[in-house]
């Protein structure tokens, strides 16, 4: 698939399910401020939602033709920011240098989720504050066994995107504690990638502790 095709079909798949996720961006991204990372934005759809608690926004993109219309978009909004094309695993930036890293329906998709996250534990600021929205392996072992059973096939289509991984598990084997968890389902969107965990975390400097949780 074609860099300008695989963009095309992400912005249009991201404009059908925007009416409805937006509203989840919106309260997610609320909780940003100071300096902020985006991992993997995409075509830039969560720009327009930042706060003004924001001071400075720096969007990554591995894919220069989905990074082009993040940079567009954000351009729309007026808001001061910066683009970079970097993957999820090899993150261009200093060590404890951003107050807040977003990952939106990223870790879906990145080749090794452990090296992405332990990237953005690497740039976290000591105190600073992981936001994710991300879509996961279903808690229902029958759904769960249509994931492994389409991941292949969905993954030639959907640029990459596996919809069997465990990231609430990968999260927090990567050294973060939770601070909010929210499950839920992906507006729109097929069975097997429907099932979502929306949350909050910090890096673990004490021993853990249980998964804050409420139901959506």
């Amino acid at each position: 698939m074609s860099g300008r095709l695989g963009a095309a079909i992400a912005e249009f798949l991201s404009a059908h399910a925007d009416k409805e996720f937006a509203p989840k961006r919106r309260e997610l991204l609320r909780h940003a401020r100071g300096r902020v990372l985006e991992v993997g934005a995409g075509t830039g759809f969560n720009v327009r939602h930042y706060p003004d608690t924001v001071t400075e926004l720096v969007l990554t993109e591995p894919r220069g033709a989905l990074l082009e219309r993040a940079r567009r978009r954000g351009e729309e909004t007026g808001r001061p920011f910066r683009a970079v094309q970097a993957r999820a695993e090899a993150l261009p930036f200093e060590d404890a240098s951003f107050d807040t890293v977003v990952s939106t329906l990223v870790l879906c998709s990145v080749a090794n989720q452990d090296e992405a996250l332990a990237e953005i534990r690497r740039v976290l600021k000591p105190d600073g504050t992981f936001l994710f929205i991300e879509h996961v392996r279903a808690d229902d072992p029958k759904a769960a066994r249509w994931q492994d059973r389409l991941e292949r096939p969905w993954r030639v289509v959907a640029m990459g995107c596996h919809p069997n991984r465990a990231t609430l598990d990968r999260i927090e084997a990567a050294g973060f504690d939770l601070d909010a968890l929210d499950r839920g389902a992906l507006p729109k969107s097929p069975p097997i990638v429907r099932p979502m965990i929306t949350g909050s975390a910090h890096l673990r400097t004490v021993a853990s502790k249980a998964r804050p949780e409420t139901a959506s």
